[in-house]
């Protein structure tokens, strides 16, 4: 692709020429408006103007997708033209700009009077673009590091009850689900800094009872504290984090922004989770929002290190397909030359009947496997959930069924008989 140029690709629906309405487009979030003013030369248009790419017509809807007073008001009555639209940036309109950027290719576009649907599907950079923003500062290899985990999935879960344990009762069930076997723990999207237990006191409790465990058996387990926050109380957050001999924050990657988490990033060497909560709200209508690709290609620019795809089989809306598709992009360069690839955390009513599931379709290790009812509510306990999980994943890459592997494995036949009526 070219050097000096970002690409966008969309898909559209209007009851408009596709080619006129994608011409919009490009003037739209370039130098452009609905008529050509004063100092709008042909110069400047040749250095500045967004370019449409191609455009592909595809099979027209019946009705519109969204709604549209501008075109109603016109009395529009179709046929709905669908049709995917490539359009390329100039570099140089934007900068090493992440907010910027993310307000080229998507921004008012969603507002055009022309179309009654319009999703962002793909964002691609120049490698010499991409080398201008932030890297993850642990990924993959660093993740595994602090875990002290060669081989294998990383078998994590999260702080169940969501919310309402204090800082004192949040410590003893990090402790005991060190002494379960966890190589990652991470708090609820919800619970960040609650009266009831205010990061001040949890970090240190919490990192009490992780430094107890790593002196009792040599092992560092990750836990992913929620800062989410306004951006200097974030700093401050992970400084706590930080001093206590932490190695992770987490923040809900949509509220805090972009230029929050690219503050973030900046100001500290901890791992970064990134959570996607908020998704579906930009992701379901499959004509409106953002893809998951592009969404993820505009976070990895703020340089965190984890991303949520939700789980297989798992209690949310998306379907496996899109689960599998997301960590591949995770797993995927943003360009050629960079390693910047991310660790996907797959969560969402996981246990060890999921686990086939997720590595016949990843078949790789490098996975954070985010399992909290399946390891908490296990009805021996964390340490066998813990334990039923890891026995399904040596099951699944050995090729053997789960019913098979279970006669030889109590945990993950109990696992097997509570979890699978459910």
């Amino acid at each position: 692709m070219a050097t000096d140029r970002i690409r966008a690709s969309y898909l559209i629906e209007t009851p408009e020429p596709p080619e006129k309405v994608a011409e919009v487009m490009a003037g739209e979030q370039s130098c452009g408006t609905f008529t050509r003013v004063e100092g709008e030369t042909d110069a400047l248009r040749a250095r500045a103007r967004a370019t449409v790419e191609s455009i592909v017509e595809l099979e027209p809807a019946a009705s519109p997708s969204l709604p549209n007073a501008l075109l109603e008001r016109k009395g529009a009555r179709g046929p709905w033209r669908r049709a995917r639209v490539d359009i390329s940036f100039p570099v140089a309109n934007i900068g090493a700009n992440l907010p910027t950027l993310v307000a080229t290719v998507a921004g008012n576009l969603y507002d055009l009077g022309e179309v009654s649907g319009l999703r962002l599907e793909t964002v691609h950079l120049p490698a010499a673009y991409r080398a201008r923003f932030e890297l993850p500062r642990v990924g993959i290899a660093g993740t595994r590091r602090a875990c002290g985990v060669e081989s294998g999935a990383l078998v994590g879960t999260i702080i169940k009850p969501n919310v309402g344990f204090s800082a004192a009762e949040t410590a003893e069930l990090v402790g005991r689900l060190c002494d379960a076997g966890v190589d990652f723990i991470k708090d609820d999207e919800v619970c960040a800094n609650p009266d009831h237990a205010p990061l001040a006191a949890r970090v240190p409790a919490v990192m009490a009872a992780v430094r107890a465990h790593q002196e009792r058996t040599g092992k560092h387990v990750m836990v992913a504290f929620n800062i989410t926050d306004e951006t200097d109380a974030m700093k401050r957050h992970a400084d706590l984090v930080a001093r206590e001999g932490g190695s992770c924050v987490m923040a809900s990657l949509n509220w805090c922004g972009h230029a929050g988490m690219q503050t973030l990033r900046r100001h500290t060497p901890l791992a970064l989770h990134g959570h996607r909560n908020g998704f579906g709200a930009l992701s379901r209508h499959p004509l409106l929002g953002i893809s998951f690709q592009a969404y993820q290609t505009l976070w990895r620019l703020a340089g965190v290190d984890h991303m949520h795809v939700h789980g297989l089989q798992g209690k949310f809306s998306q379907p496996d397909d899109e689960v599998i598709a997301s960590a591949r992009d995770c797993y995927t360069p943003l360009t050629e030359g960079i390693d910047d690839r991310v660790m996907p955390a797959f969560s969402s009513g996981q246990w060890a009947g999921t686990v086939p599931a997720t590595w016949a379709a990843i078949r790789s290790d490098d996975l954070l496997f985010m399992s909290g009812g399946g390891i908490l509510a296990h009805p021996q306990g964390p340490a066998a959930g813990v334990a039923s999980i890891r026995q399904a994943w040596a099951a699944a890459r050995a090729g053997t069924p789960l019913a098979d592997a279970a006669r030889e494995a109590p945990e993950l036949a109990l696992a097997m008989e509570f979890f699978g009526k459910r």
